[in-house]
């Protein structure tokens, strides 16, 4: 019986013990003739009915599923002959790769005349793989069996359902917690864990401080071609002339919409047009880098020519434009939730002294709003910081270190992408600079996200 097959099944059960557990309970309180003859509500001890069947059984699929392949890799291993088992390990997972290929798929190896012991190797391994499922069946089977049997018997009236329910629901949530957590804290080891071994073999003054960007390594002292520099100074100025572009762009006209919406706009207009603005949240960056590179790119390189200009078919103004545009409803749909937050009380009051409307809102509504719209804009800033796509697509991948918005610029998130693309073995140097570049960027990301909550605490507004 296969593995998806057990959890339709554990789940069908939960939902039978549930059932029955709140009718056992209605029963037990309707024979008593009390209404508190249970400690908790019928419902509750429906759900407690499930969960003794349900988690159990979940926890010996995932436990099995998790441990099953270490064991049968491991077998396949010691199945190997001594002098196999002797390799590398990167040799040995080949060998052990090929014998689940020729067990899964036995004739499209055929004609590669594989050698008799990795072919007696695969039968042994679907051999243990059906006995693997076999056992885990019988294994799953019992449990939902007994667990059925235990959560009917163990419905009494004096059994606290609702506080175990409530329990099992609460580590449930602080499950779910904790993983956002400690995937940042594996995310954030990992880039850390690589760029610490890419920092032995390049000087970490020369990374940040380094004004040329070469990443090909020689694998030859006369190779051309390969300097082998990874100073970051063009990447890190790159990424902020396309991000400066694009806030000069998303902050007014995010700011401004937002100002109408919230002060100006009918209730009519308004629900017709913040939809319509918050759609370009929802197009994917593949769809603004084509309309930059199709588009805005030669539009900009034809008008520069027509005026003189020398502009390249690539260049950052392009993609801090288009950029720009993306990152609209950013800035505009958080600054007009926080302009909407602010008490009318306060424009009233405003209003009822002799000010304008438009004085109202620049000396009024737009200081009390002052922090979340900060941070609206420092969220946009990030959002313009890690962007990739539209640079790629727009801005090229010459590493120039240059400030003139009409050449051709490249960021660090196109450089990773670079960097990474490919069959790449993560122990040379142009590798692991993928890494030092990434934690250059969460730590710039990690400083605007730190700034913004500063920004809110120092200058937030209570009202009443």
């Amino acid at each position: 019986m296969e593995t998806p097959t057990l959890i339709i099944i554990t789940l069908l059960c939960a939902a039978g013990a549930y059932i029955l557990g709140r009718n056992r309970a209605a029963n037990i309180a309707y024979r008593a003739g009390k209404k508190n003859a249970l400690h908790s509500l019928p419902y509750y001890y429906g759900v407690l009915s499930a969960l003794w069947c349900a988690l159990p059984c979940l926890l010996i699929v995932l436990g099995w599923s998790v441990f099953d392949d270490v064991v049968v890799h491991a077998a396949i291993v010691n199945l190997l002959p001594e002098s196999a088992q002797a390799l590398p390990d990167s040799e040995i997972e080949l060998m052990v790769n090929t014998v689940i290929n020729l067990a899964l798929y036995p004739n499209a190896l055929i004609s590669s005349n594989p050698p008799d012991y990795l072919v007696q190797a695969g039968r042994d391994y679907l051999r243990w793989q059906h006995l693997s499922q076999l056992s885990l069946s019988v294994v799953v089977l019992f449990s939902l069996g007994l667990a059925f049997s235990l959560s009917w018997l163990w419905i009494k009236p004096k059994v606290p359902a609702r506080q175990q329910v409530e329990r099992v629901f609460k580590w449930a949530l602080l499950l779910c917690a904790s993983i956002a957590i400690v995937t940042t804290v594996g995310i954030v080891l990992s880039v850390l864990f690589e760029s610490l071994r890419f920092f032995q073999s390049v000087n970490v003054f020369d990374f940040i401080f380094g004004t040329h960007w070469s990443p090909q390594t020689a694998l030859r002292i006369d190779q051309v071609g390969a300097s082998g520099a990874f100073g970051a100074v063009p990447l890190f100025l790159g990424t902020l002339l396309i991000s400066f572009i694009a806030m000069l762009v998303a902050v007014p006209a995010g700011l401004m919409s937002a100002i109408y919406l919230s002060e100006y706009a009918s209730p009519r207009l308004r629900a017709a047009v913040k939809p319509m603005l918050e759609i370009l949240a929802g197009i994917p960056s593949v769809v603004y880098g084509f309309f930059a590179a199709l588009t805005v790119a030669p539009f900009i390189r034809d008008s520069g020519g027509m005026l003189g200009l020398d502009v390249s078919s690539e260049s950052a103004l392009a993609a801090g434009l288009v950029m720009g545009v993306m990152i609209i409803p950013f800035v505009s749909s958080l600054s007009d939730d926080v302009l909407k937050a602010v008490p009318q009380s306060l424009r009233d009051g405003s209003l009822g002294l002799g000010a304008t409307q438009s004085e109202t809102i620049k000396l009024v509504v737009i200081p009390a709003a002052l922090p979340g719209i900060v941070s609206g804009v420092l969220l946009a800033a990030s959002r313009a910081i890690g962007e990739t796509m539209i640079v790629v697509m727009a801005a090229g991948l010459a590493a120039h270190l240059t400030a003139n918005p009409l050449e051709s610029v490249t960021t660090i998130t196109v450089q990773i992408v670079t960097l990474l693309v490919g069959d790449q073995e993560f122990d040379s140097p142009k590798t692991l600079s993928a890494f030092a570049l990434g934690l250059m960027l969460f730590s710039v990301t990690l400083v605007l996200n730190y700034i913004a909550l500063y920004v809110v605490r120092q200058y937030r507004e209570e009202y009443e």
